[in-house]
């Protein structure tokens, strides 16, 4: 009886054995096309805290795409030597090469952000104690006009008093000027979505201004830079930018004698002050690279601003019916600091004047070792 329960128990176990491996085979199929599955189930519908879930993973699960295709996906070596520098090996369909200050939102269709784009860039170097002068001066700018505050003072939530300062857009540096700003925050590639930059000053009565209107006589004139004139009895000025009430542009004008040894060139024609000018694009994209990082009063640009334009005499001039006042407010010397016996004032004026005389020199430096290179190919 034993030996026939031994030997009756082992087809049994056969089969246990059987339907054992049978079931790993068809466990271990069945597993094989889970994982091969799971790539295109959306990981959105995972219960996962919401901030595991990435933007990446919610872009995958929406195009049906794995990490893999993103992240490990063989691309064809690139290296275009006519990109932009440091962008060589980027395939040129995607490279953005120019930006601007077009404010979005952080929602919604992108092609959707802007109901209108400004065409123009209007900049005021500004303190907190300007703010009455300034909110007069922006409010002479439509919505064509995208307005920009370096504010020097560190000052900038309180301009939310103005309804337009919501749109502005504020950058701020203590004790800084507008062409330290303007090197660092309006590269030709920032700015070029703008028709005109305007880099005025804080100290601008705008009573007799219109912008509009300037616009179009700079079009029409073919200035590519340009500035308001100038009240004549209001504060010392050059007669180049002084107003004339007998035209609308002027191009050239008489100074002192022996002044002008050429009239086409300044301070009798091409030239035009740096307290309020107005570049086109093309212009500015000239200027910028002129302008020097460690000469941040700007002293000695406005007679080499001619080297941008050609020809300049008939490039650079002044808008005559389209006015601004001067008012002299000396808001940039409160911001030096008393050295060596000398007032905070007395210290910036000072290093206007040699910022002036290292600019020339620097300029006819670059002059001398340009002609002395073309010397040498000759």
């Amino acid at each position: 009886m034993g030996t026939f329960h031994r030997s009756g128990g082992a087809p049994r176990r056969t089969n246990e054995n059987a339907k054992l491996i049978i079931t790993t085979i068809v466990a271990m199929v069945f597993g094989f096309f889970i994982g091969i599955t799971l790539p295109s189930v959306s990981f959105t519908k995972m219960n996962l805290p919401s901030g595991l879930i990435s933007s990446l993973d919610v872009s995958l699960s929406r195009g049906g795409r794995s990490p893999e295709d993103f992240g490990s996906r063989h691309f064809p070596k690139i290296f275009v030597p006519t990109n932009p520098r440091g962008a060589e090996l980027l395939p040129p369909g995607i490279i953005v090469a120019e930006s601007d200050f077009y404010l979005r939102r952080l929602w919604g269709e992108p092609s959707e952000d802007l109901k209108k784009k400004p065409k123009y860039l209007v900049t005021f170097t500004v303190g907190f104690e300007q703010r009455n002068n300034i909110n007069a001066a922006v409010k002479k700018f439509s919505e064509d006009f995208q307005i920009l505050l370096f504010h020097y003072d560190g000052r900038t939530t309180e301009w939310d008093q103005f309804e337009w300062s919501k749109n502005a857009i504020h950058i701020s540096a203590k004790k800084q000027t507008k062409w330290w700003y303007a090197k660092r925050f309006l590269h030709p590639d920032v700015v070029s979505a703008y028709e005109y930059i305007f880099i005025w000053d804080e100290d601008l009565g705008v009573e007799h201004f219109n912008a509009e209107r300037y616009i179009e006589l700079v079009k029409k004139h073919g200035l590519e830079i340009s500035q308001p004139g100038l009240e004549p009895n209001n504060g010392l000025t050059w007669e180049m930018t002084k107003r004339r009430g007998d035209r609308d542009v002027h191009k050239e004008t008489q100074e002192k004698p022996g002044w002008c040894s050429d009239p086409h060139l300044p301070p009798c024609a091409a030239f035009v002050e740096i307290m309020a000018p107005v570049f086109s694009r093309e212009a500015w994209r000239c200027v910028w690279h002129m302008i020097q990082n460690d000469l941040v009063h700007g002293w000695g640009l406005d007679f080499a601003l001619r080297r941008c334009v050609e020809p300049a005499h008939e490039k650079i001039g002044v808008v005559d019916s389209q006015w601004i006042i001067h008012q002299v407010i000396p808001s940039l010397g409160s911001q030096g600091e008393s050295e060596k016996g000398k007032t905070p004032w007395q210290g910036v004026r000072e290093r206007c004047r040699n910022e002036w005389t290292m600019f020339q020199n620097r300029v006819a430096e670059a002059d001398k070792e340009y002609m002395e290179q073309q010397k040498v190919k000759e």
